[in-house]
């Protein structure tokens, strides 16, 4: 009986101390640092970017991604004189619902633009393409208060080309394509 009471004491001081925070709506700005690898990527290579994403205490948010790898064609061949690729997505994001300092578990997906930029020694080709993408993965956003965060975030890319010019759609999902991961600040407003 005396631990029945003892418990009941414990479990009504924790949950007084337990207080329920007003939902609201984020802004995320996130500049990260990261790798990308795989499928086309010939070696990792170092890659920066930005997103900017709209999370509330929900679990549906939106973001706009930019990223930039320099070099992600360069290989230890000697080939390539100066290459880098270019992504802008803009992704759905489902969440975790939370607001305030968390942890939230989140994926996104969405489309844009993936940019290939690449030139051999001698001019010997010249490649700059830009081409419609998708991109699928997710991560963790950790806060450590009102203000900052840290984001960790893995994504695949791949770009998507009609196969057949002419009035109906065949896509094709063997082109370009490559995974992503990153870690990055993120600041709340």
């Amino acid at each position: 009986m005396r631990t029945n009471v003892l418990a009941m004491c414990v479990l009504t001081a924790a949950l007084s101390t337990v207080t329920v925070r007003e939902a609201r709506a984020d802004w995320l700005l996130t500049p990260y640092l990261g790798v990308t690898f795989g499928g086309s990527a010939p070696e990792q290579q170092v890659n920066y970017g930005l997103s900017a994403a709209f999370l509330g205490a929900g679990a549906v948010g939106f973001e706009i991604d930019a990223s930039i790898t320099p070099k992600f064609f360069d290989s230890d061949s000697g080939l390539i004189d100066d290459s880098n690729v270019s992504t802008v997505m803009a992704n759905l994001m489902l969440s975790v619902p939370g607001s305030g300092p968390s942890f939230r578990p989140y994926v996104a997906a969405g489309a844009g633009i993936i940019r290939t930029k690449a030139t051999s020694f001698g001019n010997v080709f010249d490649l700059d393409e830009n081409s419609f993408g998708i991109n699928v993965g997710g991560g963790v956003l950790g806060q450590f208060n009102e203000r900052v965060g840290v984001r960790g975030d893995i994504r695949y890319f791949r770009s998507v080309q009609d196969t057949e010019a002419g009035d109906g759609l065949d896509l094709d999902l063997t082109g370009f394509n490559f995974w992503r991961g990153t870690l990055g600040v993120t600041l709340r407003f």
